[in-house]
Protein backbone atom coordinates (compact mmCIF):
# COMPACT_ATOMS: atom_id res chain seq x y z
CA UNK A 1 0.00 0.00 0.00
CA UNK A 2 1.68 3.20 -0.77
CA UNK A 3 0.14 6.14 0.86
CA UNK A 4 2.03 8.78 2.18
CA UNK A 5 -0.70 11.06 3.31
CA UNK A 6 -3.42 10.09 5.66
CA UNK A 7 -5.43 12.82 5.94
CA UNK A 8 -9.22 11.90 5.80
CA UNK A 9 -9.52 13.10 2.38
CA UNK A 10 -6.66 11.10 0.59
CA UNK A 11 -7.73 7.70 3.06
CA UNK A 12 -11.62 8.40 1.61
CA UNK A 13 -10.36 8.76 -2.02
CA UNK A 14 -8.31 5.32 -1.14
CA UNK A 15 -11.28 3.58 0.56
CA UNK A 16 -13.47 5.07 -2.48
CA UNK A 17 -11.05 3.67 -5.16
CA UNK A 18 -10.99 0.09 -3.36
CA UNK A 19 -13.78 -0.14 -1.65
CA UNK A 20 -15.39 -3.00 -3.84
CA UNK A 21 -12.59 -5.53 -2.94
CA UNK A 22 -13.01 -5.21 0.83
CA UNK A 23 -15.16 -7.99 2.66
CA UNK A 24 -18.77 -6.29 4.25
CA UNK A 25 -17.17 -6.43 7.86
CA UNK A 26 -13.73 -4.30 6.95
CA UNK A 27 -15.73 -2.03 4.41
CA UNK A 28 -18.02 -1.38 7.39
CA UNK A 29 -15.58 -0.76 9.86
CA UNK A 30 -13.16 1.66 7.80
CA UNK A 31 -16.39 3.38 6.47
CA UNK A 32 -17.42 4.22 10.47
CA UNK A 33 -13.85 5.00 11.44
CA UNK A 34 -13.14 7.55 8.40
CA UNK A 35 -16.64 9.47 9.08
CA UNK A 36 -15.39 9.64 12.59
CA UNK A 37 -11.99 11.22 11.69
CA UNK A 38 -12.80 13.76 9.41
CA UNK A 39 -15.78 14.95 12.67
CA UNK A 40 -11.75 15.04 14.67
CA UNK A 41 -10.17 16.63 12.13
CA UNK A 42 -12.89 19.23 11.88
CA UNK A 43 -12.86 19.51 15.68
CA UNK A 44 -9.25 20.03 15.87
CA UNK A 45 -9.09 22.77 13.13
CA UNK A 46 -11.36 24.53 15.36
CA UNK A 47 -9.37 24.43 18.49
CA UNK A 48 -11.98 21.91 19.93
CA UNK A 49 -9.82 19.51 22.03
CA UNK A 50 -11.94 17.81 24.10
CA UNK A 51 -14.50 16.96 20.76
CA UNK A 52 -11.43 16.16 18.77
CA UNK A 53 -10.47 13.38 21.36
CA UNK A 54 -13.91 12.23 21.47
CA UNK A 55 -13.86 11.53 17.63
CA UNK A 56 -10.70 10.05 17.25
CA UNK A 57 -11.60 7.77 20.06
CA UNK A 58 -14.89 6.89 18.65
CA UNK A 59 -13.16 6.87 15.04
CA UNK A 60 -10.50 3.85 17.05
CA UNK A 61 -13.71 2.19 18.64
CA UNK A 62 -15.36 2.04 14.67
CA UNK A 63 -11.99 0.24 14.10
CA UNK A 64 -11.48 -2.54 16.46
CA UNK A 65 -14.68 -3.17 18.07
CA UNK A 66 -16.21 -6.54 18.08
CA UNK A 67 -20.20 -6.81 19.45
CA UNK A 68 -20.72 -5.89 23.00
CA UNK A 69 -21.11 -9.12 24.35
CA UNK A 70 -17.67 -10.14 23.24
CA UNK A 71 -16.55 -6.89 24.96
CA UNK A 72 -18.43 -7.73 28.11
CA UNK A 73 -16.64 -11.09 28.21
CA UNK A 74 -12.87 -10.15 27.44
CA UNK A 75 -12.77 -7.02 29.10
CA UNK A 76 -12.49 -3.64 26.02
CA UNK A 77 -8.81 -2.86 27.31
CA UNK A 78 -7.25 -6.72 26.10
CA UNK A 79 -9.49 -6.20 23.36
CA UNK A 80 -8.10 -3.25 21.90
CA UNK A 81 -4.48 -4.17 22.77
CA UNK A 82 -5.17 -7.35 21.07
CA UNK A 83 -6.42 -5.36 17.86
CA UNK A 84 -3.03 -2.90 18.52
CA UNK A 85 -1.39 -6.47 18.10
CA UNK A 86 -2.97 -7.61 15.25
CA UNK A 87 -2.28 -3.92 13.58
CA UNK A 88 1.20 -4.05 14.60
CA UNK A 89 1.87 -7.83 12.42
CA UNK A 90 0.58 -6.12 9.30
CA UNK A 91 2.55 -2.84 9.58
CA UNK A 92 5.73 -5.02 7.68
CA UNK A 93 6.97 -1.33 6.91
CA UNK A 94 7.05 -0.38 10.77
CA UNK A 95 5.41 2.72 10.00
CA UNK A 96 4.27 2.48 13.42
CA UNK A 97 7.37 2.48 15.10
CA UNK A 98 8.67 5.56 13.09
CA UNK A 99 5.35 7.18 14.62
CA UNK A 100 5.77 6.14 18.07
CA UNK A 101 9.76 6.83 17.92
CA UNK A 102 9.07 10.62 16.20
CA UNK A 103 6.33 10.86 19.15
CA UNK A 104 8.82 9.67 21.85
CA UNK A 105 10.55 13.12 22.10
CA UNK A 106 7.27 15.06 22.09
CA UNK A 107 3.25 13.82 23.02
CA UNK A 108 3.86 10.10 24.43
CA UNK A 109 6.57 11.07 26.81
CA UNK A 110 4.88 14.10 28.07
CA UNK A 111 2.01 12.05 28.22
CA UNK A 112 4.07 9.11 30.40
CA UNK A 113 5.35 11.85 32.43
CA UNK A 114 1.79 12.88 33.34
CA UNK A 115 0.87 11.09 36.30
CA UNK A 116 -2.71 12.32 36.03
CA UNK A 117 -3.67 9.69 33.01
CA UNK A 118 -2.04 6.97 34.91
CA UNK A 119 -5.12 5.22 36.95
CA UNK A 120 -2.87 3.92 39.84
CA UNK A 121 -2.71 7.63 41.00
CA UNK A 122 -6.34 8.15 41.63
CA UNK A 123 -6.42 4.45 43.04
CA UNK A 124 -3.74 5.67 45.26
CA UNK A 125 -6.30 9.02 45.75
CA UNK A 126 -9.07 6.57 46.39
CA UNK A 127 -6.93 4.44 49.08
CA UNK A 128 -6.95 1.46 47.38
CA UNK A 129 -3.11 1.29 46.99
CA UNK A 130 0.10 2.71 48.97
CA UNK A 131 1.90 5.93 47.32
CA UNK A 132 4.81 3.52 46.85
CA UNK A 133 2.91 1.11 44.64
CA UNK A 134 1.46 3.55 42.35
CA UNK A 135 4.75 5.46 42.21
CA UNK A 136 6.82 2.38 41.80
CA UNK A 137 4.53 1.37 39.08
CA UNK A 138 4.60 4.97 36.93
CA UNK A 139 8.47 4.52 36.90
CA UNK A 140 8.04 0.96 35.67
CA UNK A 141 5.46 1.61 32.88
CA UNK A 142 7.84 4.51 31.45
CA UNK A 143 10.77 2.21 32.18
CA UNK A 144 8.82 -1.31 29.91
CA UNK A 145 7.85 1.33 27.07
CA UNK A 146 11.69 2.46 26.85
CA UNK A 147 12.48 -1.22 26.93
CA UNK A 148 9.77 -1.81 24.08
CA UNK A 149 11.10 1.18 21.40
CA UNK A 150 14.83 -0.41 22.31
CA UNK A 151 13.68 -3.69 21.09
CA UNK A 152 10.83 -2.82 18.65
CA UNK A 153 8.20 -4.27 20.32
CA UNK A 154 5.53 -2.31 18.79
CA UNK A 155 2.86 -4.05 20.13
CA UNK A 156 4.15 -3.35 23.71
CA UNK A 157 4.75 0.10 23.56
CA UNK A 158 1.08 0.50 22.15
CA UNK A 159 -0.38 -1.08 25.16
CA UNK A 160 2.14 1.19 27.47
CA UNK A 161 0.68 4.61 25.65
CA UNK A 162 -3.11 3.54 25.21
CA UNK A 163 -2.80 2.39 29.06
CA UNK A 164 -2.69 6.41 29.48
CA UNK A 165 -5.07 7.31 26.69
CA UNK A 166 -7.78 5.01 28.45
CA UNK A 167 -7.55 6.86 31.48
CA UNK A 168 -8.24 9.82 29.96
CA UNK A 169 -10.87 8.78 27.73
CA UNK A 170 -12.55 6.95 30.73
CA UNK A 171 -12.41 10.74 32.55
CA UNK A 172 -13.86 12.51 29.84
CA UNK A 173 -16.48 9.87 28.38
CA UNK A 174 -17.41 9.14 32.04
CA UNK A 175 -17.95 12.69 32.85
CA UNK A 176 -14.69 12.78 35.18
CA UNK A 177 -13.53 16.30 33.80
CA UNK A 178 -15.30 19.60 33.21
CA UNK A 179 -15.40 20.44 29.26
CA UNK A 180 -12.42 22.91 28.03
CA UNK A 181 -10.76 22.74 31.30
CA UNK A 182 -7.93 24.27 32.04
CA UNK A 183 -7.06 21.21 34.74
CA UNK A 184 -6.64 18.94 31.88
CA UNK A 185 -5.85 20.78 28.79
CA UNK A 186 -2.41 19.76 28.16
CA UNK A 187 -2.90 15.79 28.30
CA UNK A 188 -6.09 16.25 25.73
CA UNK A 189 -3.49 18.06 23.19
CA UNK A 190 -0.97 16.08 23.62
CA UNK A 191 -3.51 12.79 23.32
CA UNK A 192 -4.72 14.33 20.40
CA UNK A 193 -1.54 14.92 18.95
CA UNK A 194 -0.71 11.22 18.90
CA UNK A 195 -4.17 9.97 17.68
CA UNK A 196 -3.93 13.08 14.96
CA UNK A 197 -1.17 10.60 13.40
CA UNK A 198 -1.77 6.97 14.63
CA UNK A 199 -5.63 6.94 13.97
CA UNK A 200 -4.99 7.48 10.15
CA UNK A 201 -2.34 5.29 10.00
CA UNK A 202 -4.19 2.20 11.83
CA UNK A 203 -7.02 3.15 9.64
CA UNK A 204 -4.88 3.05 6.66
CA UNK A 205 -3.14 -0.37 7.52
CA UNK A 206 -6.56 -1.76 7.92
CA UNK A 207 -7.03 -0.74 4.44
CA UNK A 208 -3.98 -2.53 3.10
CA UNK A 209 -5.30 -6.09 4.52
CA UNK A 210 -8.11 -7.01 3.53
CA UNK A 211 -7.51 -10.54 3.44
CA UNK A 212 -7.35 -10.40 7.19
CA UNK A 213 -10.51 -11.44 9.10
CA UNK A 214 -11.23 -8.09 11.11
CA UNK A 215 -14.77 -9.95 13.12
CA UNK A 216 -18.18 -8.48 12.45
CA UNK A 217 -18.53 -5.07 13.71
CA UNK A 218 -20.95 -3.39 16.31
CA UNK A 219 -24.23 -3.11 15.38
CA UNK A 220 -23.96 -4.39 11.83
CA UNK A 221 -26.20 -2.75 8.82
CA UNK A 222 -29.34 -5.07 9.09
CA UNK A 223 -32.72 -4.99 7.27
Amino acid sequence: MVLTDLSYSALKAYQRQHRDHFPENLSLRVHRALSWLSKAEQARANKDTDTEFIYYWISFNAAYANEFGEIDRVGERELFEAFLSKIADLDTSEKLYQLIWQQFSGSIRLLMDNKFVYQPFWDYHRGRISEEEWQQRFMASKVALNVALASKNVPVAMAQIFTRLYTLRNQIIHGGATYNSQVNREQLKDACNLLNKLIPLIIALMMSAPDQLWGEGCYPVVS
